[in-house]
């Protein structure tokens, strides 16, 4: 059986030990609980492909601590996505940017590209912070089945195949972040999520007045 761990400074400093050896840690976000690995690691990558059945074509979210951690996993910071950071972030939008070198085509699935928010949950903020880069948030799940929200769930779906539970309580489940990217320059929804797009588009008209 997986351990669930209450939050403390003790805690979360065991994940980062876990995340520097290639584990899987199970973190609280603003939607559900998320299942973060070092995405620098291919072969713990890997084993979130196969421990949460998804298809490989499927890229892999990351969270960072902040947009001053976006050069570490992103090539470039399209301009017209400034005003929707600074707007909201920390908050559900998943904006999608060319993936930094340095990120496998596994975690991107191919596409070269790379989601990437800034969660509220004070959590996972603290998490990233102590280990110094971003991590993966793909939700915790098994590929097409409903998100856990609450760490005891997370224990039922993946007992054992998980190394740490952090167990921030429940969290609001629903849906998840809105998915916004790029095609050629106009600004597209790829999924629709906790923000409405109409919302984001008004905040990016409103940035150019």
């Amino acid at each position: 059986m997986s351990r669930i761990a209450a939050v403390s400074d003790k805690s979360l400093r065991g994940a980062v030990d876990i995340l520097q050896s290639g584990g899987i840690v199970a973190i609280p976000t603003e939607t559900s609980y998320g299942l973060a690995v070092d995405p620098f690691d291919q072969d713990a990558v890997e084993r979130l492909y196969k421990i949460k059945q998804r298809s490989r074509t499927l890229p892999i979210l990351v969270l960072v601590h902040g947009a001053q951690q976006l050069p570490q996993v992103v090539a470039s910071i399209p301009d017209i996505y400034a005003p929707l950071i600074a707007h909201f972030w920390p908050g559900p939008l998943t904006l999608v940017f060319p993936a930094h070198a340095g990120i496998g085509a596994q975690l991107t699935g191919g596409t070269g590209t790379v989601g990437v928010r800034h969660s509220p949950n004070p959590v996972a903020n603290r998490l990233i912070d102590l280990f110094g880069r971003p991590v993966t948030a793909t939700s915790a799940n098994l590929s097409g089945m409903v998100p856990a929200i609450s760490a005891h769930q997370v224990e039922h779906v993946f007992g054992g195949l998980i190394d740490l539970v952090l167990d921030g309580g429940v969290t609001p489940g629903g849906k998840g972040s809105s998915l916004v990217g790029l095609r050629g320059a106009e600004l597209c929804c790829l999924r629709e999520g906790r923000i409405p797009f109409a919302q984001v588009q008004q905040i990016l008209a409103a940035s150019t007045k």
